[in-house]
């Protein structure tokens, strides 16, 4: 079959340009933070979750629901908490006296983006029910089944400090976020922008600059997800791909004896399928109908990073992830 890679490439040209609406509207309301804004469109884009790491106070909140205005999408926020409960997330049925019937009430998971903020703050029993919705793309309010929207990520933080008192993710239940980024503090010329915009807001009592407009829909997103299918990846991108997942199990056979002990499990074939798409998308954002091997090295350590698990030698050297990362980037060939 032959595949007309000019023809893809006009039609991402054409299909991808609501974007740079989007992000300059985003960028109104968010200074800096260019990188999340682009994982968490690319979350969007391939119907993949996000988990972010950072301080608080780094625009997590803002700039998901200012994403949502630019969408006409529908935003909630749940703020994870020890005394949590399932129905707090997914819904509950409540008996009205009145009536003498149950009715549903739909938790806040009815959103096309939701903040799922400090995740590892609430039980194991919360974060299943929050991952079991992310997984189904549905859930049960007592015998009733409902779909969630076709247009449906979860954004989740975890804080990195103050530890106590807190339930981390499983290995297992971290695997079914598509990206895991980490989010920096802002340069220096950028909070002064923070400083000189938030400071004048506060002190004029209003919570934003100004009105954010909506420049696609979910539809929109939605058509682009399927144009997103049609962008061509190459057989040799494809193998390079496989070749950096196989990297993590078996590190010795492609010429990283030296991360053989540091590697306790290698990333799943899930990992293979995210980098698959998320490379597509990132070429996508760049309005670009194929995909470059630097597609896949600039989206590889978000993809990898919570999926490749160290050995205790490694925590002990205090090896990161993200290192052995990148030493498999560095060493293997690129096409």
């Amino acid at each position: 079959m032959t595949i007309d890679v000019r023809a893809i490439n006009e039609m991402v040209i054409r299909e991808s340009a609501f974007l740079d609406a989007v992000r300059e509207e985003v960028k109104r309301a968010v200074i800096g933070q260019d990188e999340m804004i682009e994982r968490v469109l690319i979350g969007l884009l391939v119907g993949g979750h996000v988990l972010v790491e950072g301080v608080p106070g780094l625009a997590k909140t803002l700039m998901v629901n200012t994403l949502a205005k630019t969408i006409e999408a529908d935003f909630s926020r749940i703020q994870f908490t020890p005394d949590l409960l399932p129905a707090d997330v997914v819904g509950t049925v409540i008996y009205d006296q009145r009536t003498g019937q149950f009715t549903r009430r739909r938790g806040p998971i009815f959103a096309n983006l939701v903040l799922a903020d400090e995740i590892n703050r609430a039980p194991a029993k919360v974060q299943s029910a929050l991952l079991e919705a992310m997984q189904e793309r549905q859930v049960t309010i007592g015998d009733t089944t409902e779909r969630l929207p076709e247009l449906f990520l979860v954004l989740a933080t975890q804080n990195p400090v103050e530890q106590e008192g807190t339930y981390p993710l499983a290995e297992a239940q971290v695997d079914r976020f598509l990206l895991h980024i980490l989010v920096d503090y802002p340069s220096g010329d950028e909070e002064m922008l923070i400083m000189d915009r938030m400071a004048e807001l506060q002190l004029l009592g209003k919570s934003e600059a100004q009105e954010i407009r909506a420049v696609a829909t979910p539809e929109t997103l939605l058509s682009a997800r399927r144009t997103i299918g049609h962008v061509y990846v190459d057989e040799k991108i494809k193998e390079y791909i496989v070749r950096i997942v196989m990297a993590t199990r078996e590190p010795r056979e492609y010429g990283l004896p030296e991360l053989q002990d540091m590697i306790a499990h290698g990333a799943s074939p899930r990992a293979t399928i995210a980098l698959n798409v998320a490379a597509r998308a990132h070429a996508f954002l760049r309005h670009r109908g194929y995909v470059t091997p630097e597609d896949v090295k600039a989206i590889g350590a978000d993809v990898l990073r919570h999926r490749v698990l160290r050995s205790y030698e490694a925590e002990a050297e205090e090896l990161s992830s993200d290192a052995i990362v990148r030493s498999i980037f560095d060493t293997l060939e690129v096409p």
